[in-house]
């Protein structure tokens, strides 16, 4: 088994509470009563395939869930969370008593799936972005499943996508509900003296609010659900604020994202497209798991 630490990989404590939930969802109250009609010395050995192109996430959740069934199984993978794969590319083999391997299976290969499938459709928006520009990156959201965020966000990055802010906690972003009672002006200055190191966002669906934001020192200016022309304009905007005031306001663009758009998107010059559906949209990536 490889002992190489990806760059996408989550915080261990988050993959084994994660993978202990979805066990005991799958175990209690009395265990798997199929695969106690197997012979419980017999030993096997399977291997785990993809079954789709796509982009591989979630080996972390797929060698603890093992691990949380039978420490003594062996999983030795044969590729890294970011792999690029083929249809019928081998991607682990795994060694040990056959009815622990059942049982641990469907629970191993939903996360693997899972997360595999959100990895492969941030690389299609990646992919797509590149051909409208070198510069932009694919940002996810908060629009993740409740108690999966984490892993959700690491597969994000297999796929060469980039997280928005993990939480609340994270960094400030200011939508049109904050704004009741307050000018967008007061809202970025009592954010940046409240938190001066935190980054503040503004989302702004009105030309006149990107100015204001911009001019105002806003982190990034969220451009929400405009059209090219007007993404194409406040892009120039922001630039030439930028000149005059001396700041440093990224671009990025929200909402109705899809595939068939996100280069048009991209040519318009933003510094990010954030894409929910990367998180909540995307379908799982198809694996098998065969005796050898």
């Amino acid at each position: 088994m490889s002992n190489l630490k990806s760059n996408f990989d989550p915080p261990y404590l988050t993959v084994k509470r994660a993978v202990l939930n979805a066990l005991r969802e799958d175990l209690e109250p009395i265990g798997d009563i199929t695969s106690a009609l197997v012979d419980p010395d017999k030993n096997s050995m399977l291997e785990l395939n993809a079954r789709l192109p796509g982009v591989l996430a979630g080996k972390l959740c797929f060698l603890e869930t093992f691990n949380q069934i039978d420490s003594d199984i062996k999983v030795d993978f044969y590729l890294e969370d970011g792999a690029l794969l083929d249809v019928n590319t081998k991607v682990a083999l795994i060694e040990g008593n056959f009815g622990n391997i059942l049982t641990a299976e469907r629970t191993a290969l939903n996360f693997l799936s899972h997360l595999s499938g959100i990895a492969t459709l941030t690389y299609s928006f990646v992919l797509q972005a590149k051909k409208g520009s070198d510069k932009v990156k694919i940002l996810d959201t908060r629009k993740t499943t409740p108690g999966l965020r984490t892993l959700e966000k690491a597969a994000v990055r297999a796929g060469r996508g980039f997280n928005h802010r993990g939480n609340l906690s994270e960094a400030i972003l200011i939508k049109d509900n904050h704004l009741g009672g307050l000018s967008i002006e007061q809202a970025i200055e009592t954010a940046k003296n409240n938190w001066p190191l935190k980054t503040v966002e503004v989302e702004c669906d009105k030309l006149d609010q990107v100015i204001a934001a911009a001019k105002a020192g806003a982190t990034v200016v969220m451009l929400d659900n405009m059209d090219i022309d007007e993404i194409t304009f406040a892009v120039k905007q922001v630039e030439e604020i930028n000149r005059e005031f001396n700041n440093r306001t990224l671009v990025e663009v929200s909402g109705g994202v899809t595939l068939n758009k996100v280069t048009e998107l991209a040519q318009a010059g933003p510094d990010f497209i954030s894409v929910g559906a990367i998180t909540n949209s995307a379908p799982v990536l198809d694996f098998g798991i065969d005796l050898v």
